[in-house]
């Protein structure tokens, strides 16, 4: 492997995983080139159970990223590991109590709401319990809005939540919300309740690096 193909970051992702969407956004904020290679989750049983994907990443889940001959996985993860090796701008802010705030918003949605909503729950509902599209879309909205409801609060009840989660720059929390916005919209969750969120959710779907993000502006995206 050459030493230019090494530096290269590529990322496996898919358009519509929200794991992979965080991904995204971070490296866009930070101004990285990255190659994209989709990896289709819906087609057939899903491209990421392939043996082939399982020898890059053996939870067979997206996003991974590769670099430097290391294939990362964990969306947090590589975020952080982004955010130690290119550290302008800071996802993460070097202060240890902002630091913490950050961190405990950008994990509220990635380890409380996200994993069990995620795709292969749903499969898991519908295949082996049986559940209908409603029963999954209940069950989606549920748990989305138990979560929203505890980051609502800790939003609305901060002075260090400006238009972003925290303060007027874009970091890792703003990085986890705005595809978690996205899923709640896919499924119909009401989020008329949550107006601190909707509101940092615009205003990140305003900055180019959320923009070029999004999952419709994906090489593999589908048409609606």
């Amino acid at each position: 492997m050459s030493r230019d193909s090494a530096e290269r970051l590529v990322l496996f992702d898919y358009w519509r995983s929200s794991a992979a969407y965080r991904v995204r956004i971070a490296l866009n904020l930070k101004g990285l080139d990255y190659e994209q290679r989709a990896v289709n989750l819906v087609h057939g049983d899903g491209e990421h159970l392939s043996a082939q994907y399982r020898a890059i990443n053996p939870q067979q889940l997206v996003p991974t990223l590769l670099h430097r001959g290391r294939a990362l996985t964990q969306s947090l993860a590589i975020c952080t590991y982004l955010d130690q090796l290119f550290p302008t701008p800071l996802l993460v802010p070097s202060d240890p109590v902002a630091g913490a705030r950050v961190r405990a918003l950008a994990l509220l949605i990635a380890c409380d709401i996200h994993p069990i909503n995620n795709l292969r729950v749903q499969r898991y509902l519908k295949a082996e319990l049986g559940a209908g599209e409603t029963a999954v879309s209940d069950w989606m909205q549920h748990w989305m809005t138990v979560g929203f409801s505890a980051l609502e609060a800790m939003l609305a009840g901060s002075e260090e939540t400006g238009r972003f989660c925290q303060g007027d720059q874009p970091g890792l929390a703003d990085c986890c919300l705005v595809p978690q916005v996205y899923n709640a919209e896919r499924f119909d969750c009401d989020l008329s309740g949550f107006p601190m969120i909707r509101a940092i959710a615009a205003h990140c779907r305003e900055q180019p690096a959320f923009a070029a993000a999004a999952p419709e502006c994906q090489p593999d995206a589908v048409p609606a």
